[in-house]
């Protein structure tokens, strides 16, 4: 199976834009089986795991690090891994194609603004195609945070500050900090201002959830210097949007600053 999903997610070409070796996309993928319901369906989760060089430096930024409970899939050794974008009825293929427009959507979206639109709309599309499937994670009224929320808090107007947070926080901050870091470090903290839009018009949306997951590390990291103003600031978007990580959070305030 690990070799087989691995042609599959590497040989595939998901997208029609040209890509040098150096360039390609820096993601991880693992999958842990926890059961085996019968010779050919395994049950386990997926995580997905996804990094951005920035500009100018050996730094690799943490974008996406989701975990998949719902990784419920029929699997038959030496059987080729199909998929079709307008028959998609093969559970593993559907979600590996998933993830990977996700990783392509938001990889995208860190460079331009909406850059990744075209490949959340073929994430949509799967979802949609996968709405009278056997397997769980497609739909709604599953839970909170699966393959249904994810594109749809992606899709959904109210929360498209967090789309423009993703390619300023990236683009306009990350990658200008090797020679500006003080300016690309208060466009990070005023960008930081949309995931509280988006938690403010939402708590507990899966985007939410996803951005300070990967982020929150970073976060303290780039924070451990600059203004006092400025760690105040970012500090009450921080405790306000993710008290679960507030004791990480105190560090910001605890750094001395010359």
């Amino acid at each position: 199976m690990r070799n087989d999903i691995s042609e599959f997610m590497n040989n595939r070409k998901w997208t029609d834009h040209q890509f040098a070796v150096d360039e390609r996309i820096i993601c991880t993928v693992f999958i842990q089986i926890t059961d085996q319901i019968g010779a050919d369906e395994f049950k386990g989760n997926i995580q997905v795991q996804l990094n951005r060089p920035i500009f100018n430096s050996s730094y690799q930024s943490p974008v996406l690090n989701i975990k998949d409970q719902d990784f419920d899939v029929r699997y038959v050794e030496f059987q080729p891994l199909e998929y079709n974008e307008s028959s998609n009825t093969n559970a593993l293929t559907n979600i590996l194609a998933y993830y990977a427009y996700i990783i392509l959507g938001f990889d995208y979206d860190t460079y331009s603004p909406l850059g990744g639109t075209p490949f959340f709309l073929k994430a949509r599309n799967i979802v949609n195609q996968s709405q009278n499937a056997h397997e769980t994670g497609w739909r709604a009224f599953e839970g909170s945070y699966n393959r249904f929320w994810l594109i749809d808090n992606l899709y959904n107007k109210a929360y498209s500050p967090f789309r423009d947070l993703l390619y300023r926080y990236h683009r306009q901050g990350l990658d200008v900090m090797s020679e500006k870091p003080d300016i690309g470090r208060a466009e990070i903290a005023d960008a930081l201002k949309n995931i509280q839009r988006v938690y403010r018009s939402r708590p507990d949306t899966y985007i939410n959830r996803i951005f300070f997951d990967a982020k929150s590390d970073e976060i303290v990291n780039i924070f451990s210097t600059g203004s006092s103003d400025e760690r105040s600031r970012v500090m009450s978007v921080l405790s306000e949007c993710d008290p679960s990580n507030a004791t990480k959070y105190e560090k910001i305030t605890q750094t001395t600053v010359f």
